[in-house]
């Protein structure tokens, strides 16, 4: 199986078995914007739910916050990103794709490149020259651009119940203004109640450092943890749900000595990366990768990015930045605010004398929560050759997912609808639920069918009800990665799958 095979199955197995969905499909869809349905968004809740048990709950200097999607405009001003978050944007004249002009594959300048007119697989071949800028259309390869212009990620909104526009358009009503005067004006309106939603979770957890830290009584090292959605006006989108211009975010702030962030930074590399594996089938497929010096934004002396090696290649996963002081410094110059640290017992570095008080430096494990459901998706499918009880070959399509990611984690299956079978179901399942086990009735179809069903959806364990469960309180419990069938009594049902779903 080609990965380009892969990643299309992955696709269709999304909307077929209700992964994910386009979102206003009936409507046509929104280019960029998926809903999760009912597996996906247990698989979401699921890996959510490790991450923050592995980074919070398992820690005792690691605490949570949840802030709100729109903050302070001056938050985003002080942060660089009103101003520096933005990219040069270009159209190609041939095929019309709009695309990033940084990102775009390079040629050299002067040379002669060929491309299919409009795009098209059939188009005339035609030949253009490469300008200075050296970049060539990464869609059809053609050299023919427009100028460059810059382009902002962030999403705009205004706050408060009046729309900013009619005070501008009862301003210059009747008036003849320049195309320079009437945007000047049109900005000054819009800025009055201008915010933004949130390009990351970051920044609300140096906001909110001062408030956290004296409220918990914590003590450097320590961790804010957060998940939520983040929005970037991205201008290429791809991949299926790699890139969107909404999507999740799993981030924590690990605030440190000043000194000690090499150290802190190897820490957090390392731990990041073994998480995913341990959750993995082919864990030789996550690696670790050290930014050059050029890669590094501006805030950061160093930077690792966990990737994962998706159909198209090797990309980002995950970013383990350390950013040095530079976000408490900024925020607490522009308000202000004391967003530093007193330790009492140790020695200030310039006074010589106990008690020093320092901006402390910060590493950053900043996931993606939605790239992690697709990435563990596509390491976690897997198409087995087998026979079936005719002797004819059949392909098993099964998804490995670890237990704990596992949408639902067992299903009961009566394997007639008579003779009590779906009423003994029923009443195993109950217990299963109560016991906090996510849990799947189902009755249709073929005992087979079913099996396959749920081997494709992941669902580690099937409890099946048959004959003689109405004779003795025996059931089958199927195992979906070995499909081996084990007979014990009902009461150990829960038992059983408490021990497996906690390995």
């Amino acid at each position: 199986m080609s990965q380009q095979d892969l990643m299309t199955k992955i696709v269709s197995l999304c909307k077929r078995r209700g992964f994910v969905f386009q979102s206003s499909e009936i409507y046509g869809g929104l280019k960029s914007s998926y809903d999760y349905g009912p597996l996906g968004v247990e698989l979401k809740r699921n890996i959510s739910a490790e991450w923050w048990r592995s980074m919070v709950t398992e820690r005792e200097n690691i605490v949570g916050l949840d802030a709100s999607i729109v903050m302070h405009p001056r938050v985003w001003q002080t942060s660089g990103h009103v101003a520096g978050f933005s990219d040069p944007l270009v159209d190609c004249f041939n095929c019309k794709e709009r695309f990033r002009a940084d990102k775009a594959p390079k040629a050299e300048p002067g040379s002669e490149v060929t491309y299919k007119e409009g795009g098209k697989k059939k188009g005339a071949e035609l030949k253009g020259t490469v300008t200075e800028k050296g970049y060539i259309c990464p869609v059809c390869g053609s050299p023919h651009f427009s100028e460059e212009r810059q382009f902002n990620g962030m999403f705009k909104t205004s706050l408060g119940p009046v729309d900013p526009l009619d005070k501008f358009l009862k301003d210059i009503e009747g008036k003849d203004l320049p195309y320079t005067e009437l945007k000047t004006k049109m900005e000054e309106a819009i800025a009055s109640s201008a915010v933004y939603l949130r390009p990351e979770t970051a920044q609300a957890m140096f906001v909110q450092f001062a408030n956290i830290q004296q409220s918990s009584s914590l003590k450097v090292p320590f961790g804010i943890a957060q998940q939520g959605k983040s929005f970037r006006n991205e201008i290429v989108v791809e991949h299926f749900i790699f890139r969107s211009c909404e999507f999740e975010q799993m981030e924590m702030e690990f605030f440190v000595e000043p000194g000690t962030q090499a150290k802190w930074l190897d820490y957090w590399k390392d731990a990041r990366l073994n998480w995913y594996r341990s959750y993995a089938n082919n864990p030789e497929k996550f690696v670790l990768r050290k930014h050059d010096d050029d890669e590094l934004a501006h805030y950061a002396d160093d930077c690792y990015d966990v990737e994962y090696e998706y159909p198209w290649g090797f990309d980002e996963l995950e970013g383990v930045a350390s950013r040095t002081d530079y976000d408490l410094k900024r925020h607490s110059e522009a308000t202000g605010a004391k967003l530093s640290y007193f330790d009492p017992n140790k020695e200030d570095p310039e006074t010589k004398k106990n008690g020093w008080r320092y901006t402390p430096y910060v590493i950053e494990p900043a996931a993606g929560l939605t790239r992690s459901l697709l990435a563990f998706l596509l390491d976690a499918y897997s198409e087995e050759k087998g026979v079936d009880k005719n002797g004819k070959e059949k392909t098993r399509v099964v998804l490995k997912l670890h237990h704990r990611l596992a949408p639902i984690k067992v299903a009961v299956l009566p394997l007639m609808k008579k003779d009590g079978h779906p009423e003994k179901a029923r009443e195993i399942i109950a217990k299963i639920r109560k016991a906090g086990i996510n849990a799947s009735y189902d009755d249709t179809q073929a005992i087979g069918k079913r099996y396959a069903k749920h081997d494709e959806i992941g669902t580690p364990f099937c409890v099946t009800v048959d004959g003689q469960t109405m004779e003795d309180g025996s059931v089958t419990i199927r195992d979906r990665d070995t499909t081996e069938q084990t007979r014990l009594s009902e009461d150990k049902v829960i038992e059983l799958l408490v021990q497996k779903l906690n390995t």
